[in-house]
């Protein structure tokens, strides 16, 4: 049986006014700090809810009632924003 001939195809190189400025390996690593607070946050809005329901709505600011929830949502979400900026 004849063999098949093997095409000689050139290899793709994307244009040069294409290609990406900023490659993975040149961006700065994150600094040590963000993952500290970003746990930090999630650990004080954890807090801030436990003791808002365990307290009965009590304590930590009795005067803003539901708010008190939002706060320690808030800080929870604040650290995922934070965390999205880790590398």
């Amino acid at each position: 049986m004849p063999k098949s001939q093997v095409r000689k195809k050139k290899v793709y190189t994307p244009p040069t006014d294409v290609r990406p400025t900023a490659t993975a390996a040149t961006r700065k690593p994150s600094p040590v700090w963000l993952p500290i607070l970003a746990i930090a946050l999630i650990v004080f809005g954890i807090g801030w809810l436990v003791v808002y329901y365990l307290s009965e709505q009590a304590y930590p600011v009795a005067t803003w009632g539901y708010w008190n929830l939002a706060v320690g949502f808030g800080a929870m979400v604040a650290s995922l924003i934070v965390l999205s900026r880790w590398r």
